[in-house]
């Protein structure tokens, strides 16, 4: 299919939303200033994401200062210290939202959230699920306009959705479902006074751009802040800036926002072409989230997927979405500074 099963399929973990509302309070707003556990924001200037000191990784860091392992903990902050997104759970969107905008706008940030709750969600594979029916989507997502309000927020809209109905892997039935509800996500989300939407893209693997302009236009792009490339996957910066200025030029130079999480490497080129993207070995991260890009119609380098969290149950890893700590390593240890 492409290789377009490449979005890692993440799902916010169970504990989101008390983490959202307990780290609230926990950031402070200069450059440099430590929001938790060691961790320290980006200066704003390069980077305006939000970093989050109670992620994953930055607990992992914790963990391992306290067995003291320093240089286990040194590792592993290369991930932590940097901003990646908020996957936003099915359960209470209004919560979660707030929690993590308002985490954010202490901090003087801008929140990373990304929606992952499209019916029919990843047709039946690692992370197959989404809302119930197109209510429930909606209900959904006013839950999450409603969390944001007037706080800046960056969304990043239904990895695959769009790419799933160009590939075959979305039955036919549900399309036309599919493309109200982005268009409804993108006129919601787009309606807040902060917030930016990217409409999810594909990656510069799956196909050609002139496979999924059309779908693009037709889930609102236009309605859109730009559009998202090379979620949860691998390619290159050069090979995702040239497939997203390719895209661009088809629907109206719409900028984009690259995923760079996991690109240091570029793809995994070995075993079944069809898992290549689900836990790789070899990979490494990528270029560290900045709104100072290498092309103007680059918006930002972005960390959707948050490095270290599985892709599914493949090349023994756990469920998607879950903290890999191995995996992490070799992450972080494959990284040149």
């Amino acid at each position: 299919m492409y290789g377009s099963r490449g979005a890692g399929r993440l799902r916010a973990p169970a504990a989101a939303l008390g983490a959202a509302l307990l780290i609230a309070g926990c950031s402070s707003g200069s450059d440099g200033d430590e929001p938790g556990g060691g961790i320290t924001q980006q200066p704003k200037g390069a980077d305006p994401f939000w970093v989050n000191p109670d992620s994953n990784a930055a607990q992992q860091v914790a963990s391992y200062e306290e067995d003291g392992k320093q240089s286990e903990a040194d590792e592993i902050r290369k991930i932590a210290q940097y901003p990646t997104g908020e996957w936003i759970s099915p359960e209470s969107p209004e919560d979660q939202a707030r929690g993590f905008t308002e985490a954010a706008a202490e901090a003087d940030r801008t929140a990373l959230l990304v929606l992952y709750n499209i019916p029919h969600r990843d047709c039946g594979q690692y992370s197959g699920g989404g809302a119930a029916d197109g209510n429930a989507y909606r209900a959904w997502i006013d839950g999450v306009a409603a969390g944001i309000e007037s706080r800046a927020a960056t969304v990043i809209l239904e990895p695959d959705a769009v790419l799933h109905l160009v590939d075959g892997c979305t039955p036919g039935e549900f399309h036309e479902e599919r493309y109200d509800l982005l268009k409804y996500a993108i006129e919601k989300l787009g309606g807040l006074s902060a917030t930016q939407v990217y409409l999810d893209a594909g990656n510069a693997g799956w196909g050609h751009p002139d496979q999924i302009f059309d779908p693009l236009n037709r889930a609102g792009i236009a309605q859109a802040d730009g559009f998202s490339v090379n979620v949860s996957n691998f390619y290159t910066t050069d090979d995702s800036i040239a497939y997203g200025k390719q895209l661009s030029a088809k629907i109206g130079n719409k900028p984009f926002v690259i995923d760079t999480s996991r690109n240091g490497k570029g793809p995994y080129t070995e075993g079944d072409p069809n898992e290549r993207w689900c836990n790789p070995p070899g990979r490494a991260l990528g270029e560290t989230p900045t709104t100072k890009t290498a092309d103007p119609l680059v918006d930002a380098y972005v960390w959707v997927k948050r490095p270290g969290e599985s892709d599914g149950e493949c090349k023994g890893g756990p469920k998607a979405g879950e903290w890999w700590p191995d995996y992490a390593m070799k992450l972080a240890q494959a990284t040149t500074p």
